[in-house]
């Protein structure tokens, strides 16, 4: 999770970064040839680096506005959890192929089920809990767990739950 906007407020528990191996296990599902918009800009976060370290052709990361600008083919992300909602009203306006990894509940929203996304996504239910990384060390303090929710990925179709 990172930073969301430039000059808007975010949640001081927004900065948390995923590890290399939650990318790595879902590595068959995410479509290397595509440019990746990692959308969720922090200086501090591994995923730009992970997702060309296991092969994706090109990542934009940078520090724009999520809600004004349009990059890359597919998104894939670990967004700020303290404003989905207007995310997925955002990627619903987008309409391009997406990986974020929310918490479990996101899909039970009623904000997920009005964008559409209920019928229309995919699930990875990751091996085990996800622990990520606060600053420079990796925490487990991490209290939820969390799912990979794919719109448009090769490999995952509608409504199916692939559990790794």
């Amino acid at each position: 999770m990172s930073s969301l906007t430039l000059g808007q407020p975010k949640d001081k528990d927004d900065d948390y970064f995923t590890p290399k191996d939650v990318w790595e296990s879902i590595t068959n599902y995410i479509p290397k040839d595509m440019i990746v918009w990692e959308a969720f800009y922090n200086k501090d976060s591994p995923s730009p680096n992970a997702l060309r370290e296991i092969g994706c052709k090109e990542v934009i990361s940078e520090n724009d506005d999520f809600f004004k600008v349009d990059c890359g083919d597919v998104i894939i992300s670990n967004p700020p959890y303290s404003c989905k909602k207007k995310i997925f009203e955002r990627l619903k306006f987008l309409d391009k192929p997406f990986i974020l990894i929310v918490p479990v509940s996101t899909i039970t929203k009623a904000y997920f089920r009005q964008t559409g996304f209920a019928d229309k996504c995919g699930v990875i239910i990751p091996a085990k809990r996800i622990h990520f990384i606060k600053g420079k060390e990796q925490t487990s303090k991490c209290w939820f767990d969390t799912i990979f929710v794919c719109y448009k990925i090769h490999g995952v179709r509608e409504k199916e739950i692939i559990f790794l």
